[in-house]
C-alpha cells in the first residue's frame, strides 16, 4: 500500500507538522549540506563517516559522531525503503540550509527512481515579519499551506542534480554560476547560493557576513545570545542561511580566534550547541578585552 511521507528540516518545524493533522509520516532531515566534506547525490559509507566527524566538530562536540552517523544512516534508509508509488511531500523554506537540502534530497530521490514528489516551499507568511523559516509556523498554518503543493517536474529534478553538485563541491566558480541564474526551475536556489558566497571571508577584514553581523550586534550593545540572534536576524538579508545552532557555532568560533574577537562569560566557556543544563540567560557576550570600540567597527 502506498504511503505518504513528509520531509522537512528542523525539529521545531517537524513537531508542528506532526501536530497539524496532515496525514502521513514525518522525516526530519538532519545535515548541513552546504558545508563540509561530501559528494553529490547518494553518499557511500565513507562519506557518511566523514560527515559525522565533521558535524561533531561543527557542533563543538555537542553531538557525538557515532550518534550523528546513526542518524544519517537511518534517514537514507527511509528513502531507500520508499516505493515508486509512495507520495512524497517536501516542506522547505527559501534559506540556504533548506535549499541545499532540497536539491540533495531531490537528487537522491531521482537516483532511486522516486518521482511522485510534491513541494511546498514557503518564503513568507502573512503577519510574520521578518519571516525566518518554517519553525515560526503554528500547526494550523502548516495545514493551511498543504494545498499549495506543486508537483516536482522533470526539469526541477535535473536542475537539482547540478545544484547539488555545486553545493557539494563548495566551489566558488560553480556557486557563482548557480547564483547568477535568472530563470532557475527552483527559483529560491540562486539566492541561497549567493548568500553562501557572502560567507567567503572578506579579504580586508577576514570575516564572513555572519561574523560581521555578530560583531555589529556587539557594537550596537547586544550582550546576550538572544539579543545577538534578534539583531543579526533583523540585519541579515533574506534568505538567511543560519539558525540558532549555526549562530552559536559562529560566536564560539569568534571567541576561539587568535586573537579572540569576543569574550563569553557564563557557566561554561562556550555557548551550548544543543540541549544543555545551562540557560542562555546565564551567558554574557562582550568584545574581547584586547579590542577597543574602533576595532569592532569593521
Amino acid at each position: 500500500m502506498a504511503q505518504t511521507l513528509h520531509i522537512t528540516s528542523g525539529d521545531i518545524a517537524g513537531d508542528s507538522l506532526k501536530k497539524s493533522g496532515i496525514d502521513g509520516s514525518i522525516l526530519i532531515w538532519h545535515d548541513v549540506l552546504y558545508d563540509g566534506p561530501r559528494t553529490p547525490g547518494w553518499p557511500d559509507d565513507g562519506i557518511l563517516i566523514k560527515r559525522s566527524l565533521f558535524l561533531e566538530q561543527f557542533t563543538g562536540g555537542g553531538l557525538d559522531h557515532k550518534e550523528i552517523l546513526s542518524t544519517l544512516e537511518d534517514q537514507y534508509k527511509v528513502l531507500e525503503n520508499l516505493s515508486v508509488d509512495d507520495h512524497i511531500a517536501l516542506w522547505f523554506d527559501a534559506c540556504l540550509f533548506d535549499q541545499s537540502m532540497l536539491v540533495h534530497i531531490l537528487t537522491c530521490l531521482l537516483e532511486l527512481g522516486i518521482e511522485h514528489v510534491e513541494l511546498i516551499c514557503i518564503d513568507s507568511y502573512p503577519g510574520i515579519e521578518p519571516f525566518i523559516g518554517l519553525g515560526q509556523l503554528e500547526p494550523e498554518q502548516f495545514f493551511s499551506r498543504y494545498k499549495t503543493q506543486i508537483p516536482v517536474t522533470e526539469i526541477q529534478f535535473r536542475f537539482s542534480v547540478g545544484a547539488d553538485r555545486a553545493f557539494a563541491a563548495n566551489d566558488p566558480e560553480l556557486l557563482t554560476e548557480l547564483a547568477d541564474k535568472t530563470d532557475a526551475p527552483l527559483p529560491w536556489v540562486p539566492a541561497a547560493a549567493k548568500r553562501w558566497l557572502q560567507e567567503v571571508p572578506d579579504p580586508k577584514t577576514g570575516f564572513g557576513r555572519l561574523e560581521t553581523l555578530i560583531l555589529d550586534a556587539l557594537r550596537a550593545g547586544c550582550d546576550t545570545p538572544w539579543q545577538i540572534f534578534n539583531h543579526v536576524a533583523e540585519a541579515d538579508t533574506p534568505p538567511q542561511y543560519w539558525g540558532d545552532t549555526t549562530l552559536w557555532v559562529t560566536i564560539n568560533a569568534l571567541a576561539d580566534r587568535d586573537p579572540p574577537q569576543l569574550k563569553i562569560e557564563g557557566p561554561s566557556r562556550r555557548i551550548p550547541q544543543w540541549k544543555s543544563e545551562y540557560s542562555f540567560k546565564d551567558f554574557k557576550i562582550t568584545p574581547a578585552t584586547h579590542q577597543n570600540r574602533s576595532e569592532i567597527d569593521i
